[in-house]
């Protein structure tokens, strides 16, 4: 990443999951870290971030939008793999209802019937630090899984 991306907001809670890994995280490379939601809408629930503090879309630069959005498909592969999902939910506030002003993408896990409903989202904290650290486990398996080299 060049240092023209390497900004911080001393203020920005995902600035500060950046700088430290709280538990939560399940993904990261050179641009981007995957972490799960405090409060999910089903266990399994990840937010994506650019590394660097860049509040929405508009502000990712052309370099970042393959490798995050090619990071959102594979983290869409893994969480209905490790959370035994029949498909995701994807999305990304800009600005309005964007609680952190940082940009995150939503990977939310979802089976027929799972009664998420428009946009009104029951959201829920985990159980205990045990459920934590399961769906971490199995996320980490199934993105090891997705990120295979596949053949041709």
């Amino acid at each position: 990443m060049s240092l023209q991306f390497r900004t911080f907001d001393e203020n920005c809670a995902f600035c500060k999951v950046v700088r430290d890994d709280d538990g939560f995280r399940v993904f990261e490379d050179e641009h981007t870290i995957a972490f799960l939601d405090h409060r999910p809408l089903f266990p399994g629930h990840c937010l994506l971030i650019p590394k660097a503090h860049l509040e929405t879309i508009t502000d990712l630069p052309d370099s970042l939008l393959t490798p995050l959005f090619a990071n959102v498909r594979m983290l869409s592969a893994a969480v209905e793999l490790a959370m035994h999902a029949q498909g995701t939910f994807i999305a990304a506030n800009n600005r309005v209802s964007q609680s952190v002003p940082h940009f995150h993408v939503h990977i939310v896990p979802r089976t027929k019937g799972d009664g998420l409903k428009g946009f009104f989202w029951p959201r829920r904290k985990y159980k205990n630090p045990e459920e934590i650290a399961s769906v971490i486990s199995e996320l980490h398996a199934a993105i090891a899984q997705v990120r295979l080299p596949k053949s041709d």
